[in-house]
């Protein structure tokens, strides 16, 4: 009885070994046909796996030969390099913080093979040492593609395109096309908004950034202002932005004279003077900021006046054509002079509070036919009308632009 116990453990034993052997091989074996092959991977053109790789940025001190001395290869063998390469890359120009590459031999010698310097994502030269000296330039495929976004305000512009992980510049793009036509100051949370814009790609996998804006419509105050590019001259290659309708963004003048709008003071013929503390006529309108923010002209034009002046401070006077003039007081500092001409958004001044002023700010004066009228009330024209003879052309061209857009404005 007892030698037959100890026999059953025996085989029960040696039947669990079995198993786990069994099991075992059999893993081991099925592991062969699950591994992947081994994959090349190429830098520059070539292939990685054949040199010892050596990735760096140039820092405070580098110079190219300097560089090339650290690679024990021997003061003339570094001179007759330089005086090759000269002729073919200017060596003086690499900068700080930009890449570049050595290939070495994967021997214990770790002798320079190839060095590659890379100015900007785009392009990058090659220094190749291994049979003589050569030197070129190659510049990495870009590709484009289109993107349709579109979203819900619940904060900045800034912060919504961040959401959907757009490069911040296309907000800038997206208030400059705008400027004459929305406040984004005034835009609500829940405003709708829809863009549709091309990336660039280099090797189609790394990011380089917004390429060009082709359509928009932002919600503002309840109503859809869309934006799309047109040339109406198609041999200048001269972009300015349109709604559905063909009619102008542009305005003739911007909004206001300040990035940034804080109206303090309307134009208006009866306000109680701050200063002189008396009823009188106001008849600009006050945009307070602090001292020294950039103040724009609204339109372009010649510098007709600068100067001083006990209430107004410091001023500049801008004639625009025959019938517009604008003029800025209260300057902490005037930057153009009598008779310069200034381009629509021009730094003339900066803010301040010089004159008869409580506090820093610009007095923001408007003449139509020599008569100062309040501005924000004006209608004011556009600055390049669209031309009919060109409204087929751009109704085809917003078209499907104008559809996908839709598509979207509507979720």
């Amino acid at each position: 009885m007892y030698n037959t116990l100890i026999l059953k453990k025996v085989a029960l034993l040696v039947i669990i070994l079995l198993i786990m052997f069994s099991c075992k091989k059999a893993e081991t074996i099925s592991l062969i046909p699950d591994q992947k092959p081994h994959t090349e991977i190429e830098q520059f053109g070539f292939k990685t796996s054949d040199f010892n790789v050596l990735n760096d940025t140039i820092r405070k001190g580098y110079t190219f030969g300097g560089i090339l001395e650290n690679q024990n290869l021997g003061e003339k063998k570094v001179f007759d390099i330089l005086q090759k390469v000269k002729d073919s890359f200017n060596i003086k120009t690499i900068k700080i913080g930009k890449a570049f590459t050595l290939l070495r031999s994967k021997d214990r010698y770790k002798k320079l093979q190839v060095i590659v310097y890379q100015p900007d994502q785009t392009n990058y030269y090659v220094v190749d040492l291994r049979d003589s000296v050569l030197v070129y330039k190659k510049t990495r495929p870009i590709r484009i593609k289109q993107r349709t976004i579109s979203g819900k305000l619940d904060g900045s512009l800034s912060e919504a395109l961040n959401k959907q992980r757009v490069d911040p510049a296309l907000a800038n793009k997206l208030t400059k096309v705008y400027a004459w036509s929305i406040d984004f100051f005034k835009l609500k949370k829940g405003d709708k908004f829809g863009i549709t814009f091309t990336e660039r790609y280099i090797d189609d996998t790394i990011y380089d950034g917004v390429d060009s804006l082709k359509a928009a419509f932002f919600e503002y105050k309840g109503k859809l202002i869309y934006a799309f590019p047109f040339a109406q001259n198609t041999g200048s290659g001269k972009l300015d932005y349109y709604d559905d309708q063909g009619k102008a963004l542009k305005n003739f003048f911007l909004k206001a004279p300040l990035k940034f709008v804080n109206i303090t003071s309307h134009f208006t013929q009866n306000r109680f003077h701050p200063v002189q503390l008396i009823w009188k006529a106001h008849k600009g309108t006050d945009y307070a900021a602090p001292t020294g923010t950039p103040i724009m002209t609204t339109a372009a034009g010649v510098v007709e006046q600068t100067g001083y002046t006990a209430g107004n401070g410091n001023f500049v006077k801008v004639k625009h054509d025959k019938t517009y003039s604008t003029q800025y007081l209260h300057m902490s500092k005037i930057l153009v002079r009598k008779g310069q001409r200034v381009a629509q958004g021009a730094i003339i001044g900066k803010v301040g509070s010089t004159g008869l002023a409580t506090g820093p700010h610009v007095c923001y004066r408007f003449w139509k036919d020599g008569v100062q009228v309040d501005a924000l009330k004006l209608k004011l024209p556009n600055s390049q009308q669209m031309e009919s003879k060109n409204l087929p052309r751009f109704r085809a061209q917003i078209k499907p632009l104008k559809r996908e857009l839709d598509s979207v404005a509507n979720l």
